[in-house]
C-alpha cells in the first residue's frame, strides 16, 4: 500500500504526469498516488496573454481534493503553438505575458506554470521565431518568477516554474541555459521523438544512450550531460519518457529492422496501450531490446516502433538514481491504459 505522508511532491524523486485536457480520461483513471505533479496541457498564448478553455478542470480539482499533497501544474504551450516570440519581445510585452500567466495559475487553482516553447529562435514548428528569442526566453522566465516570488511571500506557499525542453544539442544551445536555470524549478528535457516524423531511417526515440551503430548520436544520457555542462543543479533535471511509440512503415527488412530505411517517416504515432495489445510479440511482431541503446522496439518485417516499456524505464529509473537527477515526467498520461508503464516508474523510483 501506499503511504501518502511519504510519497509527496517533496519526495526525494519527482514522478510528473503531462495530462492531456483534450485526451479521453476520467478521474477514476489517474493513479495519482503514484504521482508527486501533474502537468495540465495546454492552454496556448494569445495577443500575449493566457489563452485557455479547460475542459476538464473540474475532474483535475477532484483528483487534488482527494490527493492534497500532489502538485498541478498549468502547460502553456506544445509543438506548433505561437505566440511567445511576440510575448518574450519587449519588457512591456513581457510583463503582460507573465502578469496574465500567474493571473491563469490563480484563478484555476494551480500550484505552478510550466513553459513548453517548442523551440525558441526556430520556426521549424511553423511559429514566429528570432534570433533575439535566446536572450528574451531568459527575461521572459525573469518576469514570471519574479512575480511568482511575490506571490510566495503574500500567500506563504510555494509556486512551480519549469520548462519543458528538447533534447538536441542545437535546442538547448538556442537558450541561455546557465542563466533561465536560477529562476526555475524543473526544466523537463523531453528525451522522445528524438527520432520519428524527420527522418526516413528507423531509430529510437527515446533511447537512454547512443546506439552502437551512432556512437555520437542524439540520446537521453547526451542530453542530460549537455544540460549538466551549463551548470544546472542535477535536483532540477527531469528526465522524460514516452507512453506511445513512433512507428515507419515500409521499412527494409534485414531481419532486425533497426537503422533501415522505410517508406515514411516515423510520424505515426501508436499509443502504449494499442502496441501492447497488438504488437509485442503478436500479430507477427517481435519484441527487440537494443542492450546499447537500452531501448526496445517490435517489428514484422515491414513495420517497425519504436517505444517505451517497463525495462527501458526500469533503466530510466536506475540512471536517475545513479546520477541524483530530480525524477522522471511523461507524455502522456492516457496513452497506457495497462498502466504498466507508471507502475515501472514507480517501482524503479520508490519502491527501492
Amino acid at each position: 500500500m501506499i503511504d501518502k505522508m511519504k510519497f509527496n511532491s517533496s519526495s526525494e524523486y519527482k514522478i510528473m504526469a503531462y495530462l492531456g485536457d483534450g485526451e479521453d480520461w476520467k478521474e477514476t483513471d489517474i493513479e495519482a498516488q503514484k504521482l508527486t505533479h501533474i502537468n495540465y496541457a495546454f492552454v496556448h498564448v494569445k495577443d500575449g496573454r493566457i489563452i485557455g478553455n479547460l475542459r476538464k478542470i473540474d475532474l483535475l480539482n477532484e483528483i487534488k481534493n482527494k490527493n492534497p499533497y500532489i502538485k498541478t501544474v498549468i502547460s502553456v504551450g506544445g509543438w506548433g503553438a505561437d505566440g511567445f516570440s511576440d510575448a518574450a519581445l519587449s519588457s512591456e510585452s513581457r510583463e503582460i505575458f507573465s502578469q496574465s500567466a500567474v493571473e491563469f495559475m490563480i484563478d484555476n487553482n494551480f500550484d505552478g506554470i510550466d513553459i513548453d516553447w517548442e523551440y525558441p529562435c526556430s520556426d521549424q514548428a511553423g511559429i514566429t521565431a528570432r534570433p533575439e528569442d535566446k536572450v528574451n526566453f531568459t527575461l521572459m522566465l525573469k518576469s514570471l518568477r519574479e512575480k511568482l516570488d511575490v506571490l510566495e511571500k503574500k500567500n506563504n506557499k510555494e509556486y512551480i516554474l519549469s520548462i519543458a525542453v528538447g533534447a538536441a544539442d542545437e535546442i538547448i544551445e538556442d537558450m541561455e541555459m546557465d542563466k533561465i536555470h536560477n529562476y526555475l524549478d524543473f526544466i523537463n528535457i523531453m528525451t522522445y521523438d528524438m527520432r520519428g516524423s524527420f527522418t526516413h531511417t528507423t531509430g529510437h526515440h527515446a533511447n537512454l544512450y547512443s546506439p552502437e551503430f551512432d556512437p555520437q548520436g542524439i540520446s537521453a544520457d547526451k542530453a542530460v550531460k549537455k544540460i549538466l555542462s551549463y551548470g544546472v543543479p542535477r535536483c532540477k533535471i527531469i528526465l522524460g519518457a514516452a507512453f506511445y511509440g513512433r512507428m515507419w512503415k515500409g521499412v527494409e527488412d534485414d531481419g532486425i529492422g533497426l537503422n533501415s530505411l522505410a517508406e515514411t517517416t516515423g510520424g505515426h504515432m501508436v499509443n502504449y496501450s494499442d502496441i501492447h495489445k497488438m504488437f509485442i510479440d503478436k500479430n507477427g511482431f517481435k519484441r527487440h531490446w537494443d542492450d546499447t541503446s537500452k531501448a526496445a522496439y517490435v517489428f514484422n518485417g515491414s513495420s517497425f516502433i519504436s517505444y517505451d516499456d517497463e525495462e527501458s524505464l526500469w533503466n530510466k529509473s536506475n540512471y536517475i538514481k545513479e546520477n541524483n537527477l530530480g525524477g522522471i515526467m511523461f507524455w502522456e498520461y492516457s496513452l497506457d491504459n495497462t498502466r504498466t508503464l507508471l507502475n515501472s516508474i514507480y517501482n524503479g523510483l520508490v519502491n527501492k
